[in-house]
């Protein structure tokens, strides 16, 4: 169990240092140029196969999202370098899919 919650924590790490890195960084696409070598250098340490295919997928799928939400008046950003959104917003959510993957293999063990 101690070794369960250790994978879960190590895999949370890069996401919060990403949601962090929002107040430190205030440029848009120098934030989006930390998230993708955030993201290389997590996978770099720890890739499991096809993990590519959950990030496309999550980018695609968070951008698609997003775009509904900010067309409906539900979301607003003040931060608006793609399409009303900022520009680093879906890779953050993308890997987040990873994230989620990860650790639901871990509770499910």
């Amino acid at each position: 169990m101690k070794k369960d919650v250790k994978k879960i924590i190590l895999n949370i790490i890069p996401i919060f240092l990403m949601i962090f890195l929002i107040k430190v960084i205030k440029n848009d696409y120098y934030l989006l140029l930390a998230y993708a070598i955030t993201i290389l250098a997590s996978l770099k340490v720890h890739y499991e196969k096809n993990e590519y295919k959950l990030l496309i997928g999550g980018i695609i799928f968070m951008f698609l999202a997003e775009y509904i939400f900010i067309s409906t008046g539900i979301e607003t950003f003040t931060s608006q370098t793609l399409i009303n959104m900022p520009i680093w917003l879906p890779l953050l959510l993308g890997y987040g899919f990873i994230v989620i993957s990860r650790i639901s293999k871990e509770l499910l063990k």
